[in-house]
């Protein structure tokens, strides 16, 4: 079996350090890079991009809200040309970065509250959606498992990814538990490790309440700024290795 281990990078900002990002690249196979509108600048998305070629993963663009103050957790009130228009700008910044520096980029994944409203609204996927296929119809859109993106990105005859979290809780109904909850993050890594093998292998997870769900995950993700990020990477790369399971890039995967 293989699954992709993903993880949010490039998300410092100047002399703002932010993740470790030199260690994680390490453990994973795909990076989603920050585009400069919640996190990380030209020069970082630069050395991010470098170091994931160092290393073989491959590289993804992570676009936001506009919302440099808020990390990109506070939804906007933005109609879907505006959506459109902020993503296709990202995409287009860190594209033009891969191209100076000879690669490619592999796939989009939106962030933080861009990527949940996404995730339930029809309207703001599509937009999304349209930003990344008038771009390049070649990139694959990683959206929450069973949602709105990644529904729209097939109907417009893009590849999706299903994609899953080692470090969230989720509700009932597959949505993530807020962050607004105490509950919301998982920072124990062997319990993090345990529920991404379980999304690798098809099992159920727990949900926040103590139910239980099914997340078919084609990816699952790390939080790069997560306290205990590492040691998660890490405890999640030991068990899938004891388990048999290969950790590969999405370019290499077969998806849908």
């Amino acid at each position: 079996m293989k699954i992709d281990l993903n993880c949010d990078m490039g998300e410092s900002v100047g002399d703002c350090d932010m993740g470790n990002d030199a260690e994680l690249m390490r453990h994973i196979s795909s990076a989603s890079i920050a585009c400069g509108f919640h996190a990380g600048d030209p020069i970082v998305m630069r050395k991010t991009i470098e170091l994931a070629l160092d290393h073989g993963v491959s590289i993804g663009a992570h676009p936001s809200y506009p919302d440099l103050q808020g990390f990109g957790r506070r939804e906007m009130n933005m109609s879907s040309k505006e959506v459109h228009d902020i993503v296709l700008d990202q995409i287009s910044a860190i594209k033009g970065v891969c191209e100076d520096l000879g690669t490619r980029l592999y796939h989009v994944k939106p962030h933080g509250a861009l990527y949940n409203k996404a995730a339930r609204c029809s309207i703001t996927a599509e937009a999304i959606v349209d930003a990344v296929a008038s771009i390049d119809s070649n990139l694959i859109v990683f959206g929450l498992a069973d949602g709105e993106l990644t529904r729209s990105a097939r109907k417009k005859g893009l590849k999706a990814a299903e994609e899953g979290f080692s470090d969230r809780r989720y509700e009932p109904d597959g949505s993530l538990t807020p962050r607004s909850d105490p509950h919301a993050l998982i920072s124990d890594p062997q319990e993090a490790a345990r529920q991404t093998l379980k999304m690798a292998v098809g099992e159920s997870i727990d949900t926040r309440d103590g139910q239980q769900i099914k997340i078919a995950a084609d990816t699952i993700c790390i939080h790069g700024d997560g306290k205990n990020a590492l040691q998660i990477a890490v405890a999640i790369r030991s068990l899938l290795s004891e388990s048999g399971i290969e950790v590969a890039s999405i370019s290499v995967n077969k998806i849908s």
